[in-house]
């Protein structure tokens, strides 16, 4: 695991400098502790720092063809690599190391770049063609590496790991895009391809880049699809429990390939521990595995994972997440994170995987299996709404359910009651898509219209167009496949992979998920949407996969999530930070907010007329955001 940044030059652009990318490298030092390497002529730069997992000795990074005209940096892992050598040696190509980012060379030799084709696993590659004076970049399938890019008017191509990398380079501007910043007020992320820097892009999941003389080119290698899964009749679990047992049993073999020590992220939560399941049965000696807690009882879920440990055997490892630790956390997740990012849960996985890396450089984890299986309370949510509309009076709905509503308590508990119905019903009289991302995000049209000044609201138009391209260009028919499919392309991407690559890697720890696997995602794809969703019963066939392997109390337990306890801390240890922030003269110098609404927000929080927790922590986020990268 690693990471990659560099430099390409096109027709008569600058020449490539060394000390810039030097620097540009040092800033993903975090990355990959091990070691760095750099190659650099006039018309291109490569440099990598690398994580050593695999081929400990001789993995040094770039790695050159035989004749010197083809060179890769690589951060990521081939699962199949040791098949694609075998293949590759059958058709005459010689290695002097036993690494898969050589693999990946060889394979572009062969296939160009249908290579990617063939590669199983979790990737940001690029490669550089002499003869062709051509850049390749790609990213894995599912988005698990990032990649980031920028094109500048002097014919310079700068890409990274992260954005960091391309923000050392001093040409690059650091201009707000405004519709990122709407965008990621209403996501609490901003989703892919823009990120909230003007002109710095991110590279879709399974898209490959060419960048040449002719300037910049961007192609899909793989698409999602969801045909098979509505064109099948209709089947019994029974038909489909063993294989999908089989393909997650395969993957999670697969994915323990590693020259160091592999552990286990445990949550307690079903996917976590049926990972946890199926590696224990396959690792040789006890898995050690990690969670954490904390001091709040509704957030905390410890006991959850604690049981499913003592049932697995492993060698478990626990710490607790206290508030003050939070709050002395928040200056350095700022540092390491190159945008705006308002998911809460940051904080324990940047810990959780500290904690880790004590003992292990890589773990297994469980993301993936809500987005695949239908697994979160929003998408079960459309149907309730769909019968609450059907069923309810409408007297009940516009007059009695509103009345009720001014006069329920607030609290601050995890998923309270208060705070569930009033989600829910924010979902009524939109789209499907857009209530979709109103019960996932942060701030709505109408709110925004207060918060941002009257010279931004132009950009307000755009909110949610990113979900609505990607449920166009689905091949899903079904409505709800189709949020399947949005929450794959934007929720997984932009923010749990995002969240777990940024803290993972920040903590020098490698992060494998087998549920996203090439074969588990094509299978989980093709099911029937009855066996992911049975009625208003998510994660149906995962459910029934692992009766008798997990305890039923954690197979059948209500999904609450990797929530914080963020409306306590507010108005509490992180109160004195948070006015900070949003001091008037803090606001006023940035020109966009309104800071008279700021105060009302935080006021009718403080005095517990309001849990305005989400709007808060999103703004919150990006202001500290704005103070590390911007001021």
């Amino acid at each position: 695991m690693c990471g990659i940044c560099g430099i390409a030059v096109s027709r008569s652009g600058p020449q490539v400098s060394e000390r810039l990318l030097r620097k540009m490298n040092e800033t993903i030092t975090h990355r990959g502790p091990d070691e760095d390497g750099y190659y650099v002529n006039d018309k291109v730069g490569l440099a990598s720092r690398r994580l050593s997992i695999i081929d400990l000795a001789s993995g040094t990074q770039p790695i050159e063809n035989e004749n010197g005209s083809i060179r890769i940096v690589f951060n990521g892992e081939i699962y199949n690599y040791k098949e694609l050598r075998s293949y590759l040696e059958k058709h005459d190509h010689n290695f002097r190391t036993q690494s898969d980012t050589e693999v990946i060379l060889h394979l572009y030799e062969e296939f160009g770049v249908d290579c990617l084709q063939h590669l199983d696993g979790i990737f940001g590659i690029a490669i550089w063609n002499e003869n062709k004076q051509e850049l390749l970049l790609a990213r894995d399938r599912m988005g698990i590496k990032p990649m980031y890019y920028t094109h500048l008017p002097d014919w310079q191509f700068i890409f990274g790991s992260e954005m960091k990398a391309i923000l050392a380079n001093p040409a690059v501007e650091r201009k707000i895009d405004l519709i990122a910043l709407n965008e990621y007020l209403s996501y609490e992320y901003v989703p892919t391809p823009r990120t909230i820097i003007r002109n710095v892009w991110r590279l879709e999941a399974g898209h490959y880049l060419l960048f040449n003389r002719r300037g910049v080119e961007i192609q899909a290698y793989d698409n999602l699809s969801f045909r098979q899964s509505e064109s099948r009749p209709p089947v019994h679990w029974r038909d489909y429990s063993n294989s999908l047992y089989t393909t997650l049993q395969s993957a999670v073999k697969r994915e323990l390939v590693s020259d160091v020590p592999v552990g286990v992220l445990l949550s307690g939560g079903l996917d976590s521990s049926t990972i946890a399941a199926l590696m224990v049965d396959l690792y040789p000696g006890k898995v050690e595995s990690f969670t954490i807690g904390f001091e709040e009882g509704s957030f905390d879920e410890s006991k959850y994972a604690r049981k499913v440990a003592q049932r697995l055997n492993t060698q478990h490892n626990e710490m607790i997440l206290t508030s003050r630790k939070a709050v002395d956390l928040l200056g350095e997740i700022s540092e390491f994170l190159d945008e705006p990012f308002a998911d809460s849960s940051i904080i324990p996985t940047y810990l959780l995987s500290r904690f880790a890396r004590q003992k292990v450089k890589v773990v297994l984890g469980g993301d993936g299996g809500d987005e695949l299986f239908a697994g979160y309370p929003t998408v079960i949510s459309h149907r309730l709404i769909e019968l609450y509309e059907r069923t309810v009076p409408r007297f009940i709905r516009s007059s009695i359910a509103p009345y009720i509503m001014d006069r329920l308590k607030v609290s601050f508990d995890n998923i309270s009651l208060d705070f569930r119905l009033r989600r829910f019903l924010a979902g009524r009289g939109v789209p499907m898509i857009a209530r979709h991302q109103r019960w996932l995000g942060s701030f709505v049209d109408e709110e925004k219209k207060f918060l941002l000044q009257s010279w931004v609201h132009p950009v307000l138009r755009e909110t949610y167009h990113q979900s609505f391209e990607y449920a166009r260009n689905s091949d899903a028919k079904i409505p709800l496949n189709q949020i399947l499919f949005n929450d794959l392309k934007t929720y997984l991407e932009g923010d749990i992979l995002y969240k777990v690559d940024r803290a993972s890697m920040a903590a020098s720890l490698e992060v494998r998920v087998p549920f996203l696997n090439r074969e588990v995602v094509q299978f989980a794809n093709n099911l029937p949407l009855e066996l992911k969703l049975h009625n208003f019963t998510g994660k149906f066939l995962l459910k029934k996969m692992m009766q008798g392997r997990l305890p039923d109390e954690i197979i059948n337990r209500t999904k609450k999530g990797f929530n914080m306890p963020v409306a306590y801390w507010l108005s509490g240890d992180l109160k004195e930070f948070l006015m900070d922030r949003f001091s008037p003269s803090f606001i006023n110098r940035q020109g966009l907010f309104d800071s008279a609404y700021i105060k009302q927000l935080t006021d009718d929080h403080f005095e517990h007329r309001k849990d305005n927790r989400k709007l808060l922590w999103t703004l919150l986020m990006f202001q500290t955001w704005y103070q590390h990268y911007i001021e």
